[in-house]
Parts: structure tokens; sequence; C-alpha cells
């Protein structure tokens, strides 16, 4: 598949080369040559147009790897994106060339149990652009199958397009949890994917949704978007201090004045599940989005004895036709989470992840290509 192994090849048949952000080393991006070939029959070539830093490209940039996966080689970073298709398969019908589209950037096997059974984001051959050893799509030009494409209507953007990628975490974890009208939310973590999920619960009707952080800028942020309440947190994550959790549980059951029926850990630290656990009600769910730590002490004695369910989640899986329908008609507006642009030379590839690094009044940096 062109757009996930790169490989030598020719110069496109217009003479344009296509050119790609490749990470070489930690801190280390430098744009060189991408060589594509053909589409084949199924696949479709597009030109990129917009595309958003994402966590995980953050942690390959800073470290050269992302839990357990590990760059390994030069690999061409990104996969938040949309763009225009520019080349289509001979057996693909129902995108043209001029379409815009935003593509979802994992290719599974299609063949094991997990696959056919419908839950292939969890397929061990998934082939994810930009993480190793796939090459990515921050570059010019990418192929990719047709059926990961998706037609946007005229009223929503690529730069909108691009965010269907992160709003998709947002909206498989709101389907795992069941948010419905009668669900009081709680999100830990106010970073972009508890923002997204903080949206993706509202459009799924959740009457009450308050969220938790460290940071009152990004408190601010959520309140704008629509947050019902927000608590600042102690900084202090290390192994939970019992007292400590336990007033800033109080402190939240008492925002959200009823019980919790679904709490968000987009974080993933001890400190911040063990919060969710003890806040949310018995009978309720917990939901693991985040994942900053690969092993996790939590208290779940008690929480499985007030029968507490706790669920996880992986990316996610036939999202992108609801995340562009929440788009169109308006019930999700994440333009608000784009806080800063770049254009694609050295100088501004090297600027944009050093300044979604740093963090801070960042939320989503975007390139325009």
């Amino acid at each position: 598949m062109s757009g996930v192994s790169g490989g030598e090849g020719e110069e496109h048949k217009d003479g344009e080369e296509n050119m790609a952000a490749w990470l070489l080393g930690i801190k280390t991006l430098k744009i060189q040559p991408y060589h594509l070939p053909s589409p084949g029959p199924h696949d479709v070539k597009v030109r990129i147009k917009a595309l958003g830093i994402c966590g995980s490209d953050v942690h390959h940039f800073k470290t050269m790897r992302c839990a357990n996966f590990i760059v390994k080689q030069p690999m061409v970073i990104g996969h938040e994106c949309a763009g225009i298709i520019e080349e289509v398969g001979s057996q693909v019908k129902f995108l043209a060339v001029g379409d815009r589209v935003a593509l979802e950037p994992g290719i599974s096997c299609k063949r094991c149990s997990l696959c056919k059974g419908g839950r292939y984001n969890l397929c061990r051959e998934m082939k994810f652009f930009g993480s190793p050893p796939t090459n990515g799509s921050l570059a010019n030009k990418v192929v990719h199958p047709a059926y990961l494409c998706f037609k946007l209507p005229d009223n929503v953007s690529l730069e909108e397009g691009a965010m269907c990628e992160p709003l998709s975490v947002g909206v498989h974890a709101c389907r795992r949890a069941n948010v419905s009208p009668e669900t009081n939310v709680l999100i830990m973590g106010a970073g972009p994917i508890g923002l997204v999920t903080l949206l993706a619960a509202r459009a799924f009707g959740a009457p009450r949704i308050i969220i938790a952080d460290v940071d009152d800028c990004r408190l601010s942020i959520a309140k704008n978007l629509g947050a019902d309440g927000t608590i600042r947190v102690s900084t202090n994550i290390q192994r939970a201090i019992v007292q400590h959790v336990g007033e800033e549980v109080v402190k939240i059951q008492n925002t959200m004045g009823s019980g919790i029926d679904v709490s968000f850990d987009c974080v993933g630290f001890d400190k911040t599940m063990a919060t969710a656990l003890n806040a949310t009600r018995s009978g309720g769910k917990v939901c693991l989005i985040g994942l900053a730590q690969s092993e996790m002490t939590a208290p779940l004695t008690p929480a499985a004895a007030r029968e507490v369910d706790v669920i996880g989640i992986f990316r996610y899986r036939n999202t992108w036709p609801l995340c562009i329908d929440f788009l169109k008609t308006g019930k999700i507006d994440v333009k608000p989470l784009i806080t800063h642009r770049y254009g694609f030379s050295q100088q501004e590839v090297e600027d944009a992840f050093e300044t979604s690094a740093r963090g801070g009044s960042a939320i989503k940096v975007m390139f325009n290509l």
C-alpha cells in the first residue's frame, strides 16, 4: 500500500516531487522527498491540505517513541488529515477527482477475527499513518484506500475534516460508555482529547458535563466550549494521597450536584483514575482514554464492590460518518480548538512541533499545505 510503505520510486508524472516531513531523530524533522507508487485499483491519491498535530506525534518527536511504538528508522510523521483527491483507482466508483475528503488513518487487515467481528481498530496488523513503522501523512500527497476517505459536505472545511480524527476518539468513547440524555459526565483532563470528549458527550445528549484539570487556561477553554462546571485539581499526580483525592472527589461531586454516571479519564495517571473511580456513582462507568502510564495502580476493589464498570478504548472505529454529520449540522463546532496555524516549510514544521510540544495555550496546531 503506497501511502504506508514509502519506498523508492519515480517522481510524479507531472515532474513535481512529493515532499514530506520525516522524523529522523529526537526533535529532528526534515522535509525530504517521499516517493509514492501509483494508486492501486481501490486507492486514491490525495493532496493533503490540512493536518493537525496529535499528542502521539509530539511523543514521537520528543522521544522517538509513544508507548510501545518505537521509531527505529526515518518515518513520515502525522495522521490527522484531510485533502483533495487528485487521482482515483480504476475500481473506485464513489469518489472523484476534486472531491474534498477526510482520511481515516488506519488500514486494518480485514482478515483476522477482530476485523471480521467489526472491531477492526484492535487489529494486530493495523497500518496506521505515522505509527512506526508506517509512514504518515504530513506530505504534499499520499495514497490511501478509497474506503477510508470520506467526502466532506460543502459547509465543512478541510481543517474541520482533519479534526474528525481526534473527534473520533471522543465519539468512540461516548459510544463505548453509552452516553445519552440521561448521562451526567465527568471528564478528567482538559487537553485536546478531553475537550473533544466534552464536545462529543454534549452531541450525544449528556445533560450535565463537568471537567477537571490542573490548568486554569484549559478550564477556561472548556467553560467556553460548554462545560457546565470546572474544577481545578492539584498538580500532584503521584500515587494517590488518599485524603487529597478524597477532598477533590467531594469537590467534584458537589460541582456536579447529582450522581456522576460516566467518568472519562483523558489523562491516565494513578491519581486521575483513582479520582474518576471514587467520584463515579455506584453502578456507573469509568472509561479510560488517556494512557499516560503503561501500568497503573488504582482502587479497583472498592469500585468493584460498587459495581463501577471500567472500560477502555483504543482509537476508534466507524466514526467518520457520524463526526462529519455532527460538523455538518452544527451539533459540534471544532473550530475553537484550532489555536495555531502553520505552513509547510522547514522552519514552520519545526516551529509547529515546538509550539505543540510546549503545550500552554496551544490546543490544536494545524498545518495548511
